[in-house]
């Protein structure tokens, strides 16, 4: 079956809550995959690379280390209540996307689905895209700034093609809205903004001058300098 309609997906479950929900998963058509019996560190029995990772509200420390593992992986953390707290914690972990566990395997099933569906932007194989000093290699997800390798989650790097995609122009809030969130209920007013924000935090992470610029009233630019009719505001 295709993985992007969530049959036969690989997920990896972490957490005690995330794992209580594995017969389910199972049934919906995913395959969970089988993670190490001892604590710690974490590590895959399989050298199967999952296609999510589902993990329990109490495992949001694990991310960092999910990250390195499997950059562009979608990552679901769990939360408890859909409040305004649960989700700046789910975006401050450098999750992708959460689940209620108040609402058992419903929310997460339609999330999961959501994000294996997604199409993700397919450059032509062995093509880079570059702007400046940074410099992106779609084809095996990664992303240089100069020497310096950048960690980047699925959503940040989707972000990152759309606008490397449209590099020199400006690319409106509504059209990335679309593009990356596919108007989501889930995607708050802000949400954009806020991964501009951390894709910024992280580019820039080596004192590297900005390359993404926003343009007061249209939207962002990715860029090494602007057009002088161009008004950004920092």
């Amino acid at each position: 079956m295709n993985a992007g309609t969530g049959q036969t997906a690989a997920v990896l479950l972490v957490g005690a809550t995330a794992e209580a929900l594995r017969a389910r998963l199972e049934l919906s058509g995913y395959r969970p995959l089988p993670t190490d019996p001892l604590p710690s560190p974490m590590e895959p029995v399989s050298t199967e690379a999952p296609q999510a990772v589902i993990l329990a509200p109490d495992q949001a420390g694990r991310i960092a280390e999910l990250r390195r593992r499997w950059p562009t992986v979608p990552v679901l953390l769990g939360i408890e209540q859909d409040s305004v707290e649960g989700r700046c914690r789910c975006l401050t972990s450098g999750a992708d996307d959460f689940w209620l566990t108040s609402l058992g395997p419903s929310d997460l099933l339609t999330r999961l689905r959501l994000h294996l569906s997604r199409p993700q932007p397919q450059p032509s194989p062995g093509t880079s895209l570059q702007v400046a000093d940074l410099v992106v290699l779609p084809e095996r997800q990664l992303v240089r700034r100069g020497n310096r390798v950048v960690a980047l989650t699925a959503r940040e790097l989707q972000l990152l093609l759309v606008l490397l995609q449209h590099r020199g122009k400006v690319v409106d809030r509504d059209m990335l809205l679309r593009e990356i969130w596919h108007d989501q209920p889930s995607a708050a007013s802000n949400v954009l903004e806020v991964y501009v924000r951390y894709l910024r935090q992280k580019l820039e992470e080596g004192g590297e001058r900005r390359l993404i610029h926003t343009v007061r009233g249209r939207g962002y630019c990715l860029a090494e300098r602007l057009p002088r009719p161009l008004d950004p505001q920092a």
